[in-house]
């Protein structure tokens, strides 16, 4: 294959147009090549060589913007081989239901008219579970099932992989990695395999906690001998010496193209391990490349790092999985924050490529474009969710484009092949740090459409009231706290901060529906207090967050640790849906009731949600993740409650659906285990819904 730029383009890179005021970019260029220009048009913008600018418009003046940084990949659009086509009829071969993350299904056996009929098929309890009575770790069930085939496959919160009937629930095969349950770590999660096949060969791939690649027959469960060594890829090879004990796992779903998988990796809070996105041979378990999400000397971004801080940086992965255009050859990588979360003064300057969004030549990893949403991250607020590749109107003309949510509660909207924003996106001061050594990017992007989601800030007034007792909670802490607005870094006092370290959105990510343009995003309104001390000096930092919150809430929010209700008014979870033709939002409901607060007779609040939704054409969004243990069914068009039924726990995942290979019948699967660090309700299953 081969790989070429277009002619060099002199622009800043997206996400940095040149502030108001403020510093302006550096950035480095990779060495050009030529091309032949009728391989590489559809990756050209129209002027060729130009540097792509938007106009910006704000009360003031108005300024043309560079925004685009392109090195312009050759890409092989030789058709797939027909194990790699993305969303077979009735199946659900990739974990965001294509390899596009769309989580959209053509199936409509059921739909608006009797959806209300729904019952459950069956139940499959998988065993695995972690309520910290016997291990350390709690878990949580987030993983979504894969159909193909005619088998339904799942991993569990231990990594055992699982094949099961579609139809009945049967189980047919498992394998068990034996994990270490012993040791501690965050949680316990595996949010689901990977599907492969040729045509003749199929495999099930998937990683675990301890940093393992497993690749099994898809027909019997048992490793296959030609990957790795007895169908395992130890992924710690080249650094264990140095990193013994380094933190480096997988957490999320492989992404498959061709005969390649791309690997997503959880990464220390600290020094260590390389971050880099690597991608691995199907077959043989072989590294096929790997971007590096810290720039290396030479390579473009590696002076957003001033000194030497790019050194055995950690943080900075991708730890959801990435979305593949199939067509293009295209890859586009949800990166994170860098290490440390909320103190940057050892990695000084914009941090390339922490919080961007990267697209890049699924085949050989190259960057093609990048922007930052996020400089110089001091608030944890990583690009947690799936890219949603969509394709939208825009004046009159259908355009290929990249949606990605945000815990910040924005969206942001790209032209897919350029990095080019599709709504105007500015960049606006924030404020400074009064913490010795820290050096704030100046401004960040924000985005005029669409509006954000989520909160983004508090005043006394907005206090809960939903109870006496809850309001006065909510005004002792208040009392204490600094109320920053988004993007105001962490000091020495208290300070909330909106959205908290778990968004505005999170990992479930969004769904779209080709059919309208419309995108659908859970999000939780769920502050943080947080607070920077100083550490004794030779400390390994000067200065490490704490979160006065938490000897309350057992955990770093804005929230009452007694009945688990955030300390402002609601709505505290809700369902948004975005047209994204335009960028206006269509409808915003609470998601989630608080059954107490209902039989007082308050309207339902919402709750903290952490699951994922689908949409079909039967008009329906399918959704749990809320705290209330309920799995729903909303009319698309409007929100409307069309029919909800209360699961094991609250189903921290997304659902995925398909038809089943022999009776035809549609189901809808979801996992309901609870776990995390929102509920006391634990349990292992995985329910199937389907019309009588």
């Amino acid at each position: 294959m081969e790989e070429c730029s277009g002619p060099r383009m002199e622009s800043r890179p997206p996400g940095l147009p040149l502030p108001l005021g403020g510093p302006g970019s550096r950035s480095g260029y990779r060495r050009e090549r030529h091309c032949r220009p009728s391989v590489c048009k559809e990756f050209l913008p129209e002027s060729l060589g130009s540097t792509l600018v938007r106009t910006f418009h704000t009360k003031s003046m108005t300024k043309k913007i560079p925004l685009v940084s392109l090195t312009l990949i050759c890409l092989s659009l030789s058709p797939l081989h027909s194990g790699a086509k993305s969303h077979r009829d009735g199946e659900w071969r990739h974990f965001g239901g294509d390899a596009g993350g769309q989580r959209y299904s053509g199936l409509n056996q059921i739909n608006r008219k009797n959806v209300a009929r729904l019952k459950r098929a069956w139940t499959y309890h998988t065993g695995d579970y972690s309520d910290g009575t016997v291990y350390r770790t709690l878990s949580c069930f987030e993983a979504t099932p894969l159909m193909a085939d005619g088998v339904l496959y799942v991993t569990t919160p231990f990594a055992r992989a699982i094949a099961l009937d579609p139809e009945t629930g049967k189980e047919l095969w498992t394998y068990d990695p034996k994990i270490d349950r012993t040791k501690l770590y965050n949680l316990f999660i595996n949010r689901g395999p990977a599907y492969w096949t040729d045509g003749k060969d199929r495999r099930i791939i998937y990683g675990t906690l301890e940093g393992k690649l497993i690749a099994l027959d898809a027909r019997t469960g048992k490793p296959c001998q030609d990957f790795g060594e007895n169908g395992i890829v130890d992924m710690h090879e080249g650094f264990r010496d140095k990193y013994p004990n380094a933190m480096y796992g997988v957490t999320s779903a492989p992404t498959i193209y061709k005969n390649i998988m791309i690997v997503s990796v959880l990464v220390e809070a600290k020094v260590g391990p390389s971050p880099a996105v690597r991608a691995f041979d199907v077959r043989t378990g072989k590294q096929v490349w790997q971007f590096d999400t810290v720039p290396k000397p030479g390579q473009v971004g590696h002076d957003t790092w001033e000194q030497d801080s790019w050194v055995e940086r950690s943080g900075t992965n991708v730890w959801m999985s990435v979305s593949v255009d199939e067509k293009r050859g295209m890859a586009f990588l949800p990166v994170t924050s860098p290490a440390y979360d909320f103190y940057g003064g050892d990695r000084k300057g914009q941090n390339l490529f922490g919080d961007s969004l990267v697209a890049v030549n699924a085949n050989t990893g190259e960057r093609i474009w990048h922007f930052q949403i996020v400089h110089h991250d001091l608030w944890d607020y990583d690009l947690p969710a799936q890219p949603n590749l969509v394709t939208v109107v825009r004046n009159g003309k259908k355009v290929d484009a990249v949606a990605q949510v945000t815990k910040m509660g924005f969206v942001f909207v790209f032209d897919r092949l350029t990095g080019n924003p599709l709504f105007p996106v500015e960049e606006r001061p924030v404020p400074s740090s009064e913490i010795p050594g820290e050096k704030p990017w100046p401004t960040q992007p924000i985005p005029l459409k669409p509006r954000p989601i989520a909160r983004q800030s508090i005043t006394a007034d907005e206090l809960s009231r939903v109870t006496p007792e809850s309001y006065a909670k909510a005004k002792k802490w208040f009392e204490q706290v600094i109320p920053g607005p988004i993007y105001t870094p962490p000091g020495s006092k208290p300070m909330l901060m909106f959205p908290g370290l778990n968004g505005g959105a999170n990992w479930p990510g969004a769904s779209f529906d080709p059919t309208t343009g419309w995108l659908y995003v859970a999000i939780s309104n769920l502050g943080t207090v947080i607070q920077m001390v100083a550490r004794p000096e030779g400390s390994f930092l000067p200065y490490i967050a704490t979160f006065p919150t938490a000897g309350i809430a057992k955990f770093p929010f804005f929230m009452d640790g007694e009945t688990g209700w955030p300390l402002q008014q609601p709505p505290w979870g809700t369902l948004v849906a975005i047209n994204l033709n335009t960028g206006d939002i269509e409808w915003e409901k609470p998601l989630g009731i608080v059954k107490e607060l209902m039989a007082a007779g308050l309207p339902p609040t919402g709750t903290i949600n952490l699951g994922g939704s689908i949409v079909t054409a039967g008009g329906l969004i399918f959704i749990g993740g809320t705290t209330d243990s309920m799995f729903r069914a909303l009319d698309k068009k409007t929100g409307a409650l069309l029919w909800e039924t209360e699961v094991e726990a609250p189903a921290f995942a997304a659902p995925m659906t398909y038809s089943g290979p022999k009776n035809r019948k549609q189901y809808v699967v979801i996992a309901a285990g609870g776990g995390n660090k929102y509920t006391k309700k634990f349990s292992d299953a995985l329910v199937a819904f389907a019309l009588p």
